[in-house]
């Protein structure tokens, strides 16, 4: 699939992401979202020289959904800042096999990475290298043996929600890393990135673009994805 601009101005470049497209270079050599994203600003604006695009957030390569990217060095200082003071939101659907045991909660973690295996481990919150990851969830629909959930991360870490899913009993479908049986097709998995708000660099009004996922495994549910609504957050717990 290729991936879509969702919305640009300025300052900000929104885009939806396809499953298995790295967001930056990574060592497979494989185009990526941000190469292509340059590419497009370049051909839409007629920018003769190098196009600056700055990085503020990342998805998991397998994982679609919305991504933004700043097109000048302030928006992109300023966005970094939010993501880091947790001043954004963010939503996420996934799929996951099986059915959890209660309809909504907080998922409290302390992951470490495993650099070998390449995903993240439960850990003890004195464990060396542990990073404390918190997930609000609730489950939007089940059909079969299958259950579509809602997540709010709190924190930003690394496979934070693929890790949050295992721990209910429902890893996301395709996510062999975290429990799933069989992989799914295009090196993907069953996470989505709906939704996403943050405060407009310049003007200060907040900014959110939503993206609904397409692909087979989604259709099940599209009833319910459609009636999300992504300005509110997850209740708490």
């Amino acid at each position: 699939m290729t991936p879509e601009v969702l919305s640009v101005d300025n300052h900000l470049l929104f885009v939806a992401k396809p499953a298995g497209l790295p967001t930056v270079p990574d060592e497979s050599g494989d185009a990526s979202l941000f190469e292509w994203a340059k590419d497009w600003v370049a051909r839409e604006f007629q920018k003769p020289g190098a196009v600056f695009l700055g990085v503020v957030h990342r998805l998991d390569r397998p994982v679609s959904g919305v991504v933004l990217f700043a097109r000048t060095s302030k928006a992109a200082a300023r966005l970094s800042q939010q993501f880091r003071a947790r001043a954004v939101r963010k939503l996420y659907l996934g799929i996951g096999a099986g059915e959890p045991a209660s309809r909504s909660g907080l998922v409290e973690q302390w992951l470490v990475k495993d650099e070998v295996a390449r995903r993240v481990r439960p850990a003890q919150r004195d464990s060396p290298g542990a990073r404390e990851a918190r997930t609000r969830w609730r489950v939007l629909a089940v059909r079969g043996n299958r259950t579509l959930l809602c997540f709010e991360p709190l924190t930003g870490r690394p496979h934070q929600l693929r890790a949050a899913a295992a721990s209910l009993g429902t890893p996301l479908l395709g996510d062999v890393k975290y429990g799933a049986k069989v992989p799914l097709a295009n090196r993907s998995i069953a996470l989505h990135a709906l939704s996403l708000a943050v405060e407009h660099p310049t003007r200060g009004a907040p900014v959110e673009l939503r993206c609904a996922p397409s692909g087979e495994v989604w259709l099940p549910f599209a009833r319910d994805i459609g009636e999300v609504d992504c300005s509110r957050s997850l209740p708490g717990d």
